[in-house]
């Protein structure tokens, strides 16, 4: 059974509400791909707090700069000597003992001013300064790999900018909408049972909707993190599914009240990646998920319990292709002499760096030539451990 997708068109429920759109709009097939790698970037949007997320805890100037917002040595998810996770992720301190979860600290962009904008954009496009690059480096990726390999999915309601580019790419997302009931998707499919054209599309968009493992109740809802890495799982767990994808998450700009607000977005992500690994079934195996954003947060609380806009974070490498039980960092300290500029935790390793590297080893690509197709402008900076099983 193939699945037909609406490329780059988000396919929920209005869509089925406007048949005539959906079945007007170009055809997308997943057929099998050439590898049963499945490489998936999770964005953090927002500048997610690197500091209380990968907590280094016995850093002697940890507790002093975060004040308030330290997080307990005693609660935190022991990682090892010096680092912790954040309590709000128990499923991931779960995939790091079971050696499928590595953390990569004081890793950043190119990018050193503190515009989320900015940011965002050197990171979706791999260059070196804002605007630089007008395609993402994530379709440069999948015009490094074989046609039968190439196939995309952006969960988002547009397609990113990571993933615009020559390649087409489908995305999907649940709406808000109440959902149609099973007497009008009944009355349409019998409404397009003898039309040639229209039939075999209804079904194939009936069948995208069976994939994102959305239920029959009605009512609109708010998504939680688990509920996206179910959807996502039923898509990529399939044999003919997509091989790459990308998910967006958002609420990370933590300014004021950061510990309320960065626990409930990491249990968020904590659910979408323990989702993720359970719907995935035996694909889980040769998955790689990427979680990064586009810069940290001051390594000192501001007065209004939060942080502001910073440079290093902590990235963070999932999934059973990963080499993992490992924190990767050429850690910098947080002492006064330590920090960049004063006040933010200092980049030793680049993002770009790290991206490039991952994806080479989940695709088995020459890791030069995919940092120059990724990265054109990039600098080659210092080299990172292995980072997936053989």
């Amino acid at each position: 059974m193939t699945l037909a997708m609406v490329n780059t068109m988000n396919m929920d429920r209005r869509s089925f509400l406007g048949a005539a759109t959906l079945l007007a709009a170009p055809q997308v097939l997943f057929a099998q791909a050439a590898t049963e790698r499945r490489f998936i970037f999770i964005m953090q949007r927002g500048a997610a707090d690197g500091l209380n997320t990968v907590i280094p805890y016995a850093e002697p100037a940890y507790a002093s700069l975060r004040g308030a917002l330290a997080i307990d040595a005693a609660t935190a998810l022991k990682l090892d000597g010096t680092f912790a996770l954040h309590p709000a992720l128990p499923k991931l301190r779960e995939l790091y003992a079971a050696g499928q979860a590595s953390f990569v600290h004081a890793v950043a962009s190119p990018y050193r001013d503190r515009s989320h904008f900015d940011a965002q954009n050197v990171l979706e496009t791999g260059g070196r300064a804002p605007y630089q690059l007008k395609d993402g480096w994530m379709n440069r990726l999948l015009a490094l790999l074989p046609r039968d390999g190439r196939q995309a999915i952006a969960f988002s309601a547009a397609v990113p900018l990571t993933m615009q580019g020559a390649v087409a790419v489908t995305t999907y997302a649940q709406s808000a909408l109440p959902e149609a009931n099973e007497d009008l998707l009944m009355r349409v499919q019998q409404l397009y049972a003898t039309d040639r054209q229209l039939h075999p599309l209804w079904n194939s968009a009936l069948e995208a909707r069976g994939m994102a493992g959305e239920s029959m109740g009605g009512g609109a809802r708010r998504q939680d993190g688990a509920a996206i890495g179910r959807m996502a799982a039923g898509f990529l767990a399939r044999a003919d599914g997509p091989r790459i994808a990308m998910i967006e998450t958002g609420g990370w700009d933590t300014h004021s009240g950061q510990n309320a607000r960065l626990a409930r977005e990491l249990r968020g992500l904590d659910g979408l990646i323990g989702a993720l690994r359970d719907g995935m079934g035996a694909a889980w195996a040769d998955t790689v998920v990427l979680v990064a954003t586009e810069f940290g947060r001051t390594a000192a609380a501001n007065g209004t319990g939060g942080t502001d806009h910073g440079t290093a974070s902590a990235a963070m490498l999932l999934g059973g292709a990963v080499q993992g039980g490992r924190v990767i960092s050429d850690w910098p300290g947080l002492g006064p002499g330590n920090l960049f500029e004063g006040r933010d935790l200092k980049p030793t390793l680049g993002l770009d760096t790290l991206i490039a590297a991952a994806c080479a080893e989940t695709f088995r690509l020459e890791p030069e030539r995919t940092a120059r197709a990724l990265f054109p402008d990039g600098g080659r900076g210092k080299a990172v451990p292995r980072l997936l099983r053989a």
